[in-house]
């Protein structure tokens, strides 16, 4: 195994507002895929994935900071109305 480390610096400023409502569209699109495909608790089951929950931030396209991932992809990720089977 590969160890080490790294520097992830916390930046300033916030996501633009255009990115992040086309983050919320994607981001319910893909919750809805998964809940329907897989269940309600196999999505929380992913989203407590740290890997799989970083690549999902930067699949909605918020991948060019570390510092604002995880709360921008929780609040893209929890204004989605999704109809929970």
């Amino acid at each position: 195994m590969r160890t080490g480390t790294t520097r992830l610096p916390l930046h300033g400023g916030k996501c633009p507002a255009w990115l992040f409502q086309k983050m919320k569209r994607l981001a319910g699109l893909i919750v809805e895929i998964v809940v329907l495909e897989f269940a309600a608790e196999e999505f929380l089951r992913r989203v407590a994935d740290p890997f799989w929950f970083q690549a999902l931030g930067c699949v909605l396209g918020f991948d060019w900071h570390s510092s604002g991932l995880t709360t921008t992809t929780c609040d893209a990720t929890g204004t989605v109305p999704v109809a929970w089977p």
